[in-house]
């Protein structure tokens, strides 16, 4: 699907006002891929994304979006007198320790709490007293809730520590120490996972499980009634993301995905690990997508899947080929995008002014208009439009690979993707537990075992075994025997798993103990 470049399109989202984003050199990446997409952990991603359907579903248009620019305006829930309770407060445990009555408990942690509470504008906490028999039933109930963290090895202050989310009342967004929002944890990818919820073919179906699961139908999300007042409506509003395309493949697979995991009806929370998992991966997805569009790549984006072998083998061999290709993508694509404004009609009109001094300023103009590079201060070479453009290349991609440019590495290997293990260099090798998820999310009941390579390689590029295998890789490289291994290693894999079962016809059928059975796979 070829992207049209610095024009108006259908497919284009117009880009936001230019005076939205004044702490940034220049606006490049995000032209690519948007507002923005940065090596968030997935864990962190799916909260950051559930904060923004968490506004629209008080408000009634859960993934439903606005026509117009701006897409997505929203107030999430800031809960600090909530998160004061569960993460600025240890006094509690010493308090236990002391063993004394609970009303003398009672007194000393709400005196504590009135010096120290933050970022509230109340410090009272005394309408807790009243909804507990005992100090000590507090307590208990906010340990439990403690122990329900997400991430809580990575984020030790507790302006940034999140709760399990049970519900619509368990989220909240990021912030600092000042009581500012933080971009150290939410980094904005979050929300663009919303949008391409949003964009994708399966919204309207996906609305009633999201609902469902935000409305928190549970003790737990109750529970957590008991411990805030009615919460702050939180006045500041979050703005400025921008995904810049309106339809794309990647978000109509996300939200199938999503849609097939949520329909398996998984007893408790068990579903949310697993949509975790594949919002991340489509991310990458979504990436390594558009940068192969932008590049003009004619080849199918394919990810060749090692099955760990004792031994080193050809197809750990490839893997690691193909990660190292598939990892410079990204780059690649800022580097056509500069080319393409060196393309432009705007710059070749710009080269034919009468004196260097004109051409060069002209060049400049092109690049402040379609970039925003006003401060091009520190450029010190000569004015050499050639010269110019060189530099914005170098610069361009130091900045691409401090953020963007690591999303495919990083997020593959937090889902269970990518891999070194065996070896010093990435490859792609996935975990038990990404096979599971992608057999959730893929197998109604039970699929051949040929089939499931098939669905893996249609629907995501993972190629495992050598039918695959002999599509992408060149007749006179490809050799069937170490894929074949490779497939059969998988199928080992898959049986101890409780996975997959071999029946007496020969055949082996990839299994989904949570399916519900329908013909043609009963």
């Amino acid at each position: 699907m070829p992207l049209p470049f610095l024009s108006d399109s259908d497919l284009l989202v117009a880009r936001p006002p230019k005076g939205h984003y004044t702490r940034m050199l220049f606006w490049l990446d995000e032209q690519i891929w948007g507002h923005r997409v940065y090596p968030q952990t997935p864990w962190l991603m799916f909260l950051e994304c559930l904060t923004v359907a968490e506004y629209f579903f008080r408000e009634g248009s859960l993934l439903q979006e606005p026509d117009s620019y701006p897409a997505l305006v929203y107030q999430p829930r800031r809960r600090m007198r909530l998160r004061n309770i569960l993460w600025n407060n240890e006094l509690i445990k010493s308090l236990e320790d002391e063993k004394l009555d609970s009303n003398t408990t009672w007194n000393k942690w709400l005196d504590w709490m009135k010096e120290n509470a933050m970022h509230v504008t109340d410090t009272d906490f005394s309408y807790l007293k009243g909804r507990f028999e005992r100090f000590s039933d507090f307590a208990f109930l906010v340990g439990m809730l403690r122990d329900a963290s997400v991430e809580s090895e990575s984020n030790k202050r507790w302006t940034s520590r999140f709760l399990f989310p049970f519900g619509a009342n368990a989220i909240y967004e990021d912030q600092d120490l000042k009581g500012d929002r933080d971009f150290n944890n939410f980094t904005r990818t979050g929300e663009l996972l919303y949008l391409m919820l949003c964009r994708s073919a399966a919204a309207d179906s996906l609305r009633p499980y999201l609902h469902d699961f935000l409305k928190g139908d549970n003790e737990w999300n109750q529970l957590l009634t008991v411990l805030e007042r009615e919460p702050e409506k939180g006045d500041e509003e979050r703005k400025h993301s921008y995904l810049p395309y309106k339809q794309h493949p990647c978000f109509d697979a996300l939200g199938q995905d999503w849609l097939n995991l949520f329909q398996l009806g998984l007893p408790n929370f068990d579903v949310l690990n697993h949509l975790v998992t594949l919002g991340a991966f489509h991310v990458l997805l979504y990436q390594l997508h558009v940068a192969a569009e932008w590049t003009g790549k004619a080849e199918p984006l394919t990810f060749l899947c090692e099955v760990v072998a004792p031994k080193k083998t050809l197809v750990r061999e490839v893997s690691i080929i193909n990660f190292q290709e598939n990892n410079g993508l990204s780059g690649d694509a800022v580097q056509a995008y500069i080319t393409r404004i060196q393309q432009s009609d705007a710059w070749q009109q710009a080269l034919q002014l009468l004196t260097p001094a004109d051409v060069f300023d002209g060049c400049q103009q092109v690049l402040q208009k379609e970039i925003w590079w006003d401060d091009a201060a520190d450029y010190d070479r000569s004015h050499d439009p050639d010269e110019l453009l060189d530099y914005l290349r170098e610069k361009a991609q130091v900045r691409h690979q401090q953020h963007a440019g690591e999303v495919h590495r990083t997020l593959g290997r937090l889902i269970g993707l990518v891999s070194r293990r065996g070896t010093n260099k990435y490859r792609y090798a996935p975990t038990d537990g990404l096979l599971k998820t992608l057999i959730f999310a893929n197998v109604p009941h039970r699929m051949e075992l040929k089939e499931f390579f098939q669905v893996l390689y249609s629907r995501y590029g993972l190629v495992f075994s050598e039918r695959e295998a002999s599509l992408v890789i060149a007749e006179e490289e490809y050799d069937p025997k170490p894929f074949a291994a490779n497939a059969a290693r998988l199928e080992s894999r898959l049986n101890s798993l409780g996975l997959l079962r071999r029946l007496s016809d020969g055949c082996a059928y990839v299994i989904n103990p949570n399916g519900q059975s329908s013909q043609g796979h009963a």
